[in-house]
């Protein structure tokens, strides 16, 4: 049959299956010609129905995945966040206690570090202040008693000594001082040098190391040599601070040598000691208008002269010009003129 409004389709016999089915249905009323139904309209409806449905479907299963990926990701933030916002205060709260225990710890640390070398400054400058106040009383005293020397031997002589006192100046070298003085002056330079080197003992409760030149004079320049380290290295090991070598220029020319040992400006064997050298020149006086340059130019010359000449022995320990260029390196540090006294014990000094 042909449907209305329909193009002409050829439908081919309906097979058994149909027949019953048709059998089944012909219970229902028949629906007249000309009123049959379209039957591709019911099929393109339930085609668009399921269409519908199904992008309803896909559309609410997509809203759920996006409420769900929405809902997941509002999680994952709120934990980071909150994971974040735990860091965030572990990390301000560790940060403060940490300036906290500094605020506390670097205060108590500067009082300790800085209250200790205080007190320990307190106790060496108590005993530094001793030892210079007794150093200057008695170099007023012998300032009373020698008044016929020059007051820069005073000042001098007590800047130097004066300077290696302070407990607070390291000690890298000797304090050596070199005493000269016309044969007018042999007494007075024997008593002062003996004198000074005393107050330097006195003021750290020491004694002095006193070796006389003359008394060696005539000895071997070997046996003179020991004889000098002996009583140098034995005397400063004991505690004693200053040593005086009276009449410089009488000892053997090679035995001098030992004094590098002694004077050397880096690395003398006793650092924290002084020593005094006395040389008494041949001329009768010293003008006292020589300047202490001048002064330190006739000693030199002098010396030169004594630890030179043809008498000396050739030996591997004799002077030559450039050993005792040497020496004079070391020993004068400080050259000082004095001039003759009166009222001076007619024994001499001791």
């Amino acid at each position: 049959c042909l449907l209305i409004g329909s193009p002409s389709i050829y439908l081919p016999p309906e097979n058994p299956t149909k027949e019953k089915a048709k059998a089944y249905d012909s219970n229902e009323p028949e629906i007249p010609a000309g009123h049959q139904p379209n039957l591709y309209t019911p099929l393109k409806e339930r085609k668009a129905d399921f269409l519908e449905k199904k992008q309803e479907h896909c559309s609410t299963v997509s809203e759920s995945r996006s409420r769900f990926r929405d809902q997941s990701s509002i999680g994952k933030h709120s934990l980071s966040s909150a994971k974040s916002d735990g860091e965030s205060w572990s990390g301000f709260h560790k940060s403060w206690t940490l300036l906290l225990v500094l605020l506390i710890c670097v205060p108590l640390l500067y009082v300790l570090w800085s209250g200790m070398p205080s007190l320990l400054d307190t106790a060496l400058s108590r005993r530094d202040i001793e030892i210079l106040q007794a150093f200057r009383a008695q170099m007023n005293k012998l300032k009373n008693t020698y008044q016929s020397q020059d007051p820069s031997l005073w000042k001098r002589t007590h800047v130097f000594l004066e300077k290696h006192l302070n407990a607070s100046h390291l000690h890298l070298e000797p304090a050596i001082l070199l005493f000269t003085a016309g044969q007018e002056a042999e007494k007075a330079l024997r008593c002062l040098s003996n004198e000074i080197a005393n107050a330097f003992a006195f003021s750290q409760n020491a004694t002095t190391i006193k070796i006389n030149g003359a008394d060696k004079a005539i000895l071997d320049s070997d046996i003179v040599k020991l004889e000098v380290d002996k009583e140098l290295s034995s005397g400063f090991s004991e505690g004693k601070k200053v040593a005086v070598v009276h009449r410089f220029e009488l000892l053997p020319a090679g035995s001098t040598l030992i004094f590098y040992k002694y004077c050397d400006h880096e690395h003398a064997a006793f650092k924290d000691v002084a020593l005094l050298l006395t040389v008494l020149l041949d001329e009768q006086s010293l003008r006292k208008s020589l300047t202490l340059q001048e002064v330190e130019e006739k000693v030199r010359d002098f010396l030169w002269a004594k630890f030179t000449s043809s008498d000396a022995p050739s030996s591997y320990n004799s002077m030559d010009t450039d050993k005792l260029s040497g020496l004079w390196s070391r020993i004068s540090h400080l050259v000082l003129p004095i001039w003759p006294e009166k009222g001076l014990p007619v024994e001499g000094c001791t």
